[in-house]
């Protein structure tokens, strides 16, 4: 099924129903996930581009993707769910995610790495980065 940016972004791993106010998986916040099915579309595609900006600015100086179409087909072929109508970018976070503690080579994905960093290393970066943006953007502008 293709995807928009519309689609839901949940991973099925949602740390609001444990108390956070931001989710661990998707970095949605816990009313956004709550009220996601009665958002409009253009709702929901204001949410995935604020979260396709931050995988970005986490991502950008680390990465480059060299062929866009090489990194879907890979990804399709694993079965690694990823938004196809998000910039390339972001399906480098889904690839990493869903590698968990498997090694890759990234250059059979179409992707280069610019960091000196262990891809685990790189991994809890890049997690850490996104969740902190996600957690700030909650605080300033929906924390009481």
């Amino acid at each position: 099924m293709k995807k928009n940016k519309a689609s839901t972004p949940c991973l099925g791993i949602c740390s609001t129903t444990y108390g956070d106010n931001v989710c661990k998986g998707c970095k949605r916040f816990v009313h956004e996930i709550i009220f996601w099915n009665k958002y409009d579309i253009a709702e929901r595609e204001i949410i995935n581009t604020r979260l396709e900006t931050f995988k970005l600015t986490v991502l950008k100086e680390r990465f480059s993707v060299t062929d866009s179409d090489l990194l879907a087909a890979r990804l399709k072929d694993k079965g690694i769910n990823f938004n196809d109508s998000l910039d390339p970018m972001t399906w480098i976070f889904d690839l990493l995610r869903a590698a968990g503690t498997q090694e890759l080579d990234l250059n059979k994905f179409g992707i280069i790495c610019h960091s000196s960093s262990s891809l685990p290393e790189l991994k809890d970066q890049i997690f850490n980065e996104f969740l902190e943006l996600s957690e700030v953007h909650y605080q300033r502008y929906f924390s009481i």
